[in-house]
């Protein structure tokens, strides 16, 4: 096998689900992770249909994450006085099984943990190609030296940035932003059947807040232009969150003054990655969000999981040819990555009219949406997928 040593930046879903594909086939592998530990917690992810269901039983993690998941959300949006306008069915939002992204993630490392270094609270600071391989310059680490290099570290990738160019050649701002905050009360200990939950939303004019849910306690979705801020102040992100909603009503206040006590607390732009040239470049890398990443659009965890899996796959058929590797996973994940097409959840979520949002209530009660999901599900299992696993039997790396 050529080319064996690699490093992949990112340990949430796409970094150690890749280090579980390319470690099964023999290669050695690293991971560096930002953060001083798993992340916990964070909002529901989901998969839809046979592909998705296809490698996750292929990792053997298929039934972990049915013991770990959520209950579906339904949710129901009202008017200022609570009386109902529309429900959003959780068949639509929640996919076939969701699942927390702490605990999927928290799953895919005890799979990889002992065989896998993993480097926490360090990440890239710089990437030199060479003709045999790629320097790599860590923040605190000592500079190491590998034979390829994966970016799995999200839609704001360090990686994408050091090889590719600077985010915004890449990434789209969609013109919302969102907010989730508090855990969801499915947290990796909570006890009981996980059963359909209903959680309630209101609409403003280009403002969006639904309270409960198995996703989060809550989260919030805005119209707005782009906005400069700290990713590390969540303080500041707080007070972004609290000027918008000052003059909304309904249950808004009280979830206000409720987020100020919660520990987890993410705010991000709806945003899409577009890579027209292709998610690699030399002997570097993107897999998940960092390539094809799309916020809340509804594929972006079975995405990730999917092209950890061509990736790898490609890679051990090629024998470690990264140059046909990487040309056949740009092919493959090129054509499925069309699931994510041009949607924009802020615009169906939170649109910026009285009008828009009556249209979206009329959406949600028509056969339409019934029609929407019949082609989603078809989305999700538009690809070929190649029965890779055989060969791990030949490498002895189960």
């Amino acid at each position: 096998m050529r080319n064996k040593s690699v490093l992949i930046s990112g340990a949430s879903i796409a970094g150690p689900a890749l280090a579980y594909w390319l470690h099964r086939y023999g290669f050695d592998v690293t991971v560096v992770e930002r953060a001083p530990a798993l992340r916990a917690g964070g909002q529901a992810v989901d998969f839809k249909g046979k592909t998705h269901f296809t490698v996750l039983e292929r990792m053997g993690i298929l039934d972990d994450i049915h013991e770990r998941r959520t209950g579906t959300t339904d949710t129901v949006f009202v008017d200022e006085d609570g009386r109902r306008l529309a429900t959003m069915s959780g068949d639509f939002t929640g996919g076939d099984v969701e699942i927390l992204r702490g605990d999927l993630a928290e799953i895919m490392y005890k799979r990889t943990a002992e065989h896998c270094e993993y480097l926490f609270g360090d990440s890239i600071s710089a990437l030199t190609e060479l003709s045999d391989g790629v320097y790599v310059e860590f923040e605190h680490g000592p500079a190491r030296t590998f034979d390829l290099v994966f970016g799995a570290d999200g839609i704001h990738s360090r990686v994408r940035k050091l090889a590719f160019g600077p985010e915004k050649d890449f990434v789209k701002y969609l013109g919302h932003y969102y907010c989730v905050a508090g855990a969801s009360p499915w947290s990796a200990d909570a006890t009981g059947p996980r059963e359909r939950v209903t959680a309630y939303g209101h609409n403003a004019p280009g403002k969006l807040a639904i309270s409960g849910g198995s996703k989060a306690q809550q989260l919030y979705m805005f119209v707005s232009p782009e906005l400069r801020y700290s990713r590390d102040d969540t303080a500041a992100q707080r007070r972004i969150v609290e000027q918008v909603y000052a003059d909304v009503n309904w249950d808004v206040p009280r979830m206000l003054s409720e987020m100020a006590d919660f520990d987890d607390f993410y705010l991000d732009s709806v945003s899409q990655v577009r890579l027209a040239g292709g998610y690699t470049k030399g002997r570097i890398a993107l897999v998940g969000d960092s390539a094809y990443g799309n916020t809340l659009a509804g594929f972006g965890t079975g995405l990730a999981v999917v092209g950890a899996y061509v990736i790898a796959g490609e890679l051990a058929v090629a024998d470690g040819d990264y140059e046909v590797a990487f040309a056949r996973y740009n092919k493959i994940m090129r054509r499925y990555a069309k699931i994510m097409g041009n949607s924009n959840a802020g615009r169906f979520l939170a649109p910026k009219t009285a009008r828009g949002i009556k249209w979206r209530n009329w959406f949600l009660e028509s056969r339409m949406l019934t029609l929407m999901m019949k082609y989603a599900d078809k989305a999700a299992n538009d690809i070929d997928l190649r029965d890779y696993p055989a060969l791990a039997s030949v490498s002895g790396n189960n």
